[in-house]
């Protein structure tokens, strides 16, 4: 395993992580996370990503059984929970948010069901337009002053937000947002690439990306349509399937093939290709993983041979496959 500060942090995070998102607590139970958490901790990923809006928050508690019944030290790895879209089904305004009271409420929660004494990473999962963001930063030091949050971050901010909140800090002496956690891939390299370049040097942020295989559609998985067992085939993710598959003028899918032939012409299985593309960008501080079996965690992890793979040229070709 690699280890990478994240951003101007001391805090190394193994390169590769691993998150619980639309797996556990829904298609995933404690035995299964149990055996999946164990086998990301022997190959050295020291990062577990959660957040409260998981599986209504069943999946932390999944998540957080089966830390416990693992027994790692807890100064051997680190693990995170969100912050916005609430816990509960159809939750009221005070349990959902940015506000100061449900920041709190939130963190406090989260460490129940997660079962530990502090949280290394904390996101706000969204920006609040309901929210002065002043209140926020506000809500996040108090939580670190008091040692229930190492560090804080957002996720799916605006640049311009991000730097307001370090604004907000720099005037009042607080702790000013580490880390952001945004979506970053082959098929979506904006928002990483562009938006927030200036801020890395800036304010020495770090990024802990998700959906580095867009959801699965660069494993080829939806090549020749949808399978039986696919989870966007399910009628509760109708949305994720929309989101993923997208418009006709993103011709996703189309680029997603172009993707996997090309994979398949340098002999590599596509997911772990499209992770080391991740992991070759110097602002990436850990690339999120998802699985729902050992096996298909074991291969993803293979892309950290393949970061030194190949020359520039090869990169370059599959950034115009994709393109």
């Amino acid at each position: 395993m690699q280890y990478r500060r994240l951003g101007a942090s001391g805090l190394q995070l193994s390169a590769l992580s691993f998150g619980a998102w639309v797996t556990f607590g829904n298609r995933i139970g404690r035995g299964e996370a149990r055996e999946l958490l164990a086998c990301a901790y022997d190959h050295g990923i020291n990062f577990f990503d959660n957040a409260e809006g998981y599986a209504d928050g069943e999946a932390e508690r999944v998540m957080g059984d089966a830390l416990a019944d693992l027994r790692l030290p807890r100064d051997a790895w680190c693990v995170s929970s969100k912050v916005f879209f609430g816990a509960a089904k159809g939750p009221r305004p005070t349990q959902k948010g940015l506000s100061r009271k449900h920041v709190r409420d939130a963190c406090h929660d989260a460490l129940r069901r997660l079962r530990v004494d502090y949280l290394d990473l904390y996101f706000c999962h969204r920006p609040d337009p309901d929210t002065p963001i002043e209140e926020t930063v506000w809500a996040m030091d108090t939580l670190i002053r008091q040692g229930k949050v190492l560090y804080w971050g957002t996720s799916e901010w605006p640049a311009a937000a991000i730097r307001e909140a370090h604004k907000v800090a720099r005037a009042h002496h607080l702790h000013p947002p580490t880390m952001e956690q945004p979506q970053y891939n082959l098929l979506h390299r904006e928002r990483v690439e562009l938006e927030y370049a200036p801020l890395y040097a800036e304010y020495g942020m770090g990024t802990t990306i998700w959906s580095p295989l867009a959801s699965g559609l660069l494993t080829g998985k939806y090549n020749e349509g949808m399978p039986p067992d696919a989870r966007l085939g399910e009628e509760r993710y109708g949305w994720l399937r929309r989101w993923v598959i997208g418009d006709a003028q993103e011709r996703r899918l189309e680029r997603a093939r172009r993707f996997t032939e090309l994979a398949a012409e340098l002999g590599v299985a596509p997911a772990p290709l499209a992770i080391a593309w991740c992991l070759r960008n110097p602002h990436v501080s850990t690339v999120l993983l998802g699985a729902t079996r050992v096996e298909q965690l074991q291969q993803n992890l293979e892309a950290l041979a393949l970061v030194d793979r190949f020359e520039e040229a090869v990169w370059r070709r599959i950034e115009a496959a994709t393109a």
